[in-house]
């Protein structure tokens, strides 16, 4: 387990780095008025962002370099944003924290299936929710490989290991419908209320919970989580209620919540109601 839990760290935080890599070429290709070639996403050579000079192997090892170089850039000295080890971090946490305290037994039914699905999506998640943090928005050209691996991994499950494969494939698309359905009434009714990445998002987080309650409880818990953010600038009066809030990052932490601790959590609430 030992060398597993080192492996699954490294790979989440050469996933961070990735993460960081992917959010500022996207951002920086849209800005640009020509394509070039040093901004592409898999051909393109790493680069420092302010001096565009291009970094060596040793400039590139995750979260140690930014330390070893004191959050600046060996040759334009200008900082590196504290946001490239937090990132390269989260994702180590995340590749972690998933396979230890992974609801099921992930050697058995399918569960590795799962598991490695989650994992990759939550690169595509967290450079999502990177991305509408900054930028208010979500980008379709990382939602759609994204939501690409959480079908083929939902559905290898379904088809290979589930003991009731039509039943688990009603539950996703309910999940599905759950989780889209309900964004786009309020997309439809007012566009200023929501976008409509928000809508296509609900395609990966219901694929990913795989059932309809689970989905509900992601909204109500990233409204909530939504809610406890912006309350204090509200009542400071720093923002109104029209004020715009990045709603994917809430969705997105309320899935990773979900997707870990769903079941424990619903079980606790039906407990609390007295339903089980």
């Amino acid at each position: 387990m030992v060398w597993v839990i080192i492996i699954l760290a490294w790979l989440g935080l050469c996933a961070g780095s990735f993460v960081n890599a992917l959010v500022w070429r996207l951002h920086e290709q849209k800005r640009s008025k020509k394509a070039d070639k040093k901004l592409s996403i898999l051909n393109g050579r790493s680069m420092c962002v302010h001096c565009r000079h291009e970094l060596t192997w040793y400039d590139l090892i995750p979260l140690f370099s930014w330390l070893l170089l004191r959050g600046k850039c060996r040759y334009c000295k200008k900082p590196i944003s504290v946001q490239y080890p937090i990132v390269e971090l989260i994702s180590g946490l995340v590749f972690v924290g998933s396979y230890l305290l992974w609801p099921n037994t992930v050697h058995q039914d399918g569960q590795w299936l799962l598991l490695a699905a989650w994992l990759v999506s939550s690169v595509g998640l967290l450079a999502l929710a990177i991305y509408d943090l900054r930028w208010m928005l979500l980008p379709t050209r990382i939602i759609y490989p994204t939501l690409a691996v959480a079908v083929i991994g939902r559905a290898g499950y379904i088809f290979f290991f589930a003991n009731r494969p039509g039943r688990a494939l009603l539950l996703w698309l309910t999940s599905v419908l759950v989780a889209s359905g309900i964004f786009y009434a309020l997309f439809a009714i007012n566009q200023k209320l929501i976008g409509f990445g928000d809508v296509r998002l609900g395609y990966i987080t219901g694929t990913l919970l795989a059932a309809p309650q689970k989905s509900l409880a992601m909204i109500f818990i990233a409204s909530l989580l939504g809610a406890l953010v912006a309350l204090p600038d509200l009542i400071r009066g720093r923002k109104t209620m029209a004020s715009r809030l990045p709603y994917g990052p809430f969705l997105i932490l309320a899935t990773a919540i979900l997707v870990i601790f769903g079941d424990s959590l619903l079980n606790w609430y039906g407990r609390l109601l007295g339903v089980n």
